[in-house]
């Protein structure tokens, strides 16, 4: 016994080293905390893109230790400094996501007192928190209270929640699969199509239904074909509608929708993870009329609520069809199942080990009230139709007045491809950086993408991408000069 109490001590004298002392917690917090401060003042001066990879052996593993200011230098130049500035407010490709300081503050205290929220058992005071905010989503868009929900890693495991929920309220299974269809547009999330192989219906009809010029689901288009269906004997069962397209930032006509939906008592889902939050705002709230008809949404406040990357969430009406595809138990986990009347997030999620990501959604709104976020989206509103409006008078082209914030441009030559010229002109912004843009394909067009929603995107930063789009046009015009002479 003496032996193996002295064999435990030695290995605690080096293990405690994972417990330092307050004096040490305050040694790395405060580098950690210049570092961070560093990096938001300095974000002005950073590019939004740099498109260099890492160096080669940047990350390997090392069993000795080694000092976090050399950590932070690593971080700082081999991943903050790489790719996208996903911080930066000069990222307006993709749906960029938000970053707000006091979310980082929510993540330090889950990450701190290590709550686990997938059992109330576990963390009561952590799981109300979650389901507070799902409650208080449910009120934004109209759900009815026993109506259910469930933070998730992001839209795409939310939408793969919602279908899996829509496959077992219509017992899509076995030969049913290939009889059966799904109604979307080439507009919505491809999220949606790898979930339904994940979820077994990969052989499942899918119909693509065309779009207006405003890249809006064509509901006349949507009634023929499942009309046509019906008459062939299929099973016509869900359909799909998207509440701000990552293409071109359209809101389908979501009410003519949820009408047709309801007629051929088809499940009617609306992914809403770019757009949903734009319902808080008087501007585009009549915009999302018909949403509540849905039986399923999905909503990233990683997006809207300018939250960190890692929390989406899903509303869905039908619990029983939730419980089947998730719900379960086993004898080490009898003591969590007594309290059956809370609902557990790893009941309504294919996750049972879950983070706390609540907090990074409770702290800030709590701590900052909901006007700011409001201002916020809406002041993105006013930079897209002033960004429209400025590549306009610099010669460019531009989609259709976009429903949110996201739009396209794209610039026609003369005696020159228009394509390959603003593939080359795209090739010349992200070598410049300062601002990101990224690309998408409308309407057989290449097109360029400017996606507004950064919360650190502002008036400033509007004008400085205009001003580097005009100067890579002129480095666009000549390289195509110098290469047709």
């Amino acid at each position: 016994m003496k032996n193996l109490i002295e064999k435990i001590k030695s290995l605690q004298s080096v293990s405690m080293v994972l417990e330092p002392d307050e004096a040490g917690r305050n040694l790395h917090i405060k580098k950690v905390m210049e570092f961070a401060h560093g990096f938001i003042d300095g974000l002005e001066n950073r590019k939004a893109f740099k498109g260099s990879s890492p160096e080669k052996h940047a990350f390997e593993m090392n069993a000795k230790p080694i000092a976090l200011d050399e950590l932070l230098g690593i971080y700082d130049n081999e991943v903050a400094n790489k790719g996208i500035n996903a911080a930066s407010g000069g990222h307006l490709g993709y749906i960029p996501g938000g970053g707000i300081f006091t979310a980082a503050l929510g993540d330090l205290l889950a990450d701190i007192s290590n709550e686990y929220t997938g059992m109330n058992y576990a963390s009561p005071g952590g799981v109300q928190i979650e389901n507070e905010l799902i409650n208080w989503m449910k009120s934004i868009f109209s759900y009815p209270e026993k109506a259910i929900g469930n933070l998730t890693s992001g839209g795409s495991i939310a939408n793969l929640i919602a279908l899996t929920s829509a496959r077992d309220a219509h017992q899509i299974k076995g030969d049913k699969i290939q009889k059966s269809v799904i109604y979307l547009s080439r507009q919505t999330h491809h999220c949606i199509e790898k979930a339904l192989r994940i979820i077994g219906l990969e052989d499942i009809n899918i119909r693509s239904i065309p779009v207006d010029a405003f890249s809006r689901m064509d509901t006349e288009a949507l009634q023929r074909r499942i009309h046509e269906d019906l008459a062939q004997g299929l099973l016509p069962f869900l359909v799909v509608a998207s509440a701000g397209t990552t293409d071109t930032g359209a809101i389908d006509p979501l009410d003519a929708i949820g009408k047709i939906a309801e007629d051929h008592k088809l499940w009617y889902h609306v992914d809403a993870a770019y757009g949903g939050f734009f319902i808080l705002s008087e501007l585009k709230r009549k915009c999302f009329e018909g949403i509540e008809r849905s039986d399923s949404l999905v909503v990233d406040p990683h997006k809207g609520l300018f939250l960190p990357y890692g929390i989406g969430a899903v509303l869905i009406k039908d619990k029983k069809a939730v419980f089947h595809s998730h719900h379960h138990t086993a004898h080490y986990m009898q003591d969590a199942i007594l309290e059956e009347q809370v609902i557990n997030s790893a009941d309504v999620s294919p996750e049972l080990t879950k983070h706390f990501r609540g907090m990074r959604m409770w702290l800030p709104l709590q701590l900052h009230g909901l006007k700011p976020f409001v201002a916020c989206l809406e002041e993105k509103i006013f930079l897209t139709h002033y960004i429209r409006e400025g590549l306009c008078k610099s010669g460019f082209e531009i989609g259709p007045e976009p429903d949110l914030s996201v739009t396209y441009f794209w610039y026609r030559p003369e005696n020159t491809e228009q394509d390959d010229f603003n593939r080359k002109l795209l090739e010349y912004m992200h070598q410049d950086g300062q601002v990101f843009f990224s690309s998408t394909i409308i309407e057989d067009q290449f097109v360029i993408r400017v996606a507004i929603l950064s919360f650190r995107t502002k008036l400033k930063t509007i004008d400085k991408a205009v001003k580097m789009i005009r100067k890579c046009l002129d480095q666009t015009k000549d390289y195509f000069q110098n290469h047709t002479e």
